[in-house]
């Protein structure tokens, strides 16, 4: 089992480049299914999330090939209507398909989503829409069919929840659908935009992204195109969160600062001083971080719950006590236990974690329970003094392309150790 190793009590200083977004290149990979051509999606991240939306693409019939940080996608082959259960269960979002694949050959068999466990993610709302698509749906043993032989239509969808994962396969199987498809209470993220920018530069109609409101009118067909996917905006508050508990002074380059705004505020509240241009971000960290007074998880354009774990790691040095409540995911904690091994101060009760700072953490051996998890223990390992060891950090390469890499650059001692023992 690989895992990576920390010595920890070094500030990171020194500036790094952010990785393209997890959370755009998978639905923008799983949207090219639909394309009539080859597609080039550019600054796509090196992660195990990205080669297992590919695996199943190639599964499908299509060609995926890799080149640095191009992955160009050719689907004319594409007859596939099935995920086998191994590739559904290697990542959470491989639901993502199910607008894809049903848009395409009218039918769609696919198992329960895997991935890391951080609580349930009903696709209830993302079979709903399709149902109201014109889809008919039967579920049973684990296993989900869809079937729309003679396609799908437009329609008016208002969603309970703004959910992303629901909003990304509405707008991708109505590109394709006939007549025109509203969805009230859309999901707001900028990889919802990014999703319509790709979509729209093939050939789709849609506006309003990001508006909470979109407007989808479907066409016949979708070609190919060239395409460059955001930067992550959870990576990158990941790693100013490090900078902030080893109270370091980073510049983190190739982002958009303005897909950060709940964040800064955050680390400004903190003690952080944060500056920013038009495509970077630098944290200059006091010594000592302060508390601060409640963090609520919210869609879009509230507080991330995908940033939650790595600024309660951060916020475990912190002078006072800090208070996080976590409204997306119900076992969203699970990485708490962890850090008690450093010697953190914390105790959860439901949905709300109580983190009362300490001056000194130690370092410890500790198992990744899940990505963002995993990313709050380099965190601590960062932060604390003496050695650490990660394992389990397939969940941590499921969304972010060789961490140590970066933090080495950034003066910090992290390696990562394969299973033979190789660095």
């Amino acid at each position: 089992m690989s895992s990576y190793v920390i010595e920890g009590g070094r500030r990171l200083l020194g500036e790094c480049e952010v990785q393209g977004a997890k959370n755009s290149a998978l639905p923008i990979l799983a949207a090219t299914l639909l394309c009539d051509g080859k597609c080039s999606v550019h600054n796509c991240p090196d992660i195990l999330d990205v080669g297992a939306t590919c695996d199943i693409l190639r599964h499908l019939g299509c060609t995926a090939e890799r080149n640095g940080h191009t992955v160009s996608v050719d689907s004319q082959g594409a007859s596939g209507f099935e995920i086998p259960e191994p590739l559904m269960r290697e990542m959470r979002s491989s639901v993502i398909f199910l607008g894809a694949i049903l848009a395409r050959n009218g039918r769609v068999r696919l198992s329960t989503p895997g991935g890391c466990e951080i609580g349930l993610r009903p696709i209830d709302l993302h079979l709903d829409a399709m149902k109201k698509m014109g889809a008919k749906i039967s579920e049973e043993y684990g296993h989900i069919e869809c079937s729309a032989h003679d396609g799908l239509h437009g329609t008016n969808i208002t969603l309970s929840f703004p959910s992303v994962g629901a909003t990304e396969n509405i707008m991708i199987a109505g590109s394709t659908a006939k007549g025109i498809t509203t969805v009230v209470n859309a999901a707001r993220e900028p990889e919802i935009s990014d999703l319509a920018d790709f979509l729209n530069c093939c050939g789709a109609r849609i506006s309003g992204a990001g508006q909470g409101t979109l407007t989808i009118e479907g066409v016949k067909k979708l070609s190919g195109c060239e395409h460059t996917v955001i930067p992550d905006r959870i990576a990158a508050a990941t790693y100013m969160a490090a900078a902030a508990a080893t109270g370091g002074h980073v510049r983190i380059d190739n982002i958009i600062p303005a897909h950060l705004g709940p964040v800064i505020d955050l680390f400004e509240e903190a003690g952080c001083r944060i500056t920013t241009d038009c495509k970077s971000v630098t944290v200059a960290a006091p010594k000592l971080l302060g508390s601060v007074k409640m963090i609520r998880t919210m869609p879009y354009p509230g507080f991330p719950t995908d940033i939650h774990s790595p600024i309660a790691a951060m916020l475990t040095k912190a002078k006072g006590t800090s208070v996080i409540i976590e409204t997306i995911f119900e076992n969203r904690f699970k990485y708490t236990g962890e850090l008690v091994r450093f010697g953190a101060k914390l105790r959860v009760d439901g949905r709300m974690a109580v983190i009362e700072g300490v001056p000194v953490l130690h370092g410890a051996r500790v198992i990744t329970p899940d990505l963002r998890g995993g990313a709050a223990l380099m965190i601590a390992g960062l932060a604390a003094e003496g050695e650490t060891v990660i394992t389990d950090i397939k969940h941590i390469e499921r969304g972010y392309e060789s961490p140590e890499k970066t933090i080495s650059g950034l003066s910090g001692l992290m390696r990562r150790i394969d299973n033979d023992g190789s660095e």
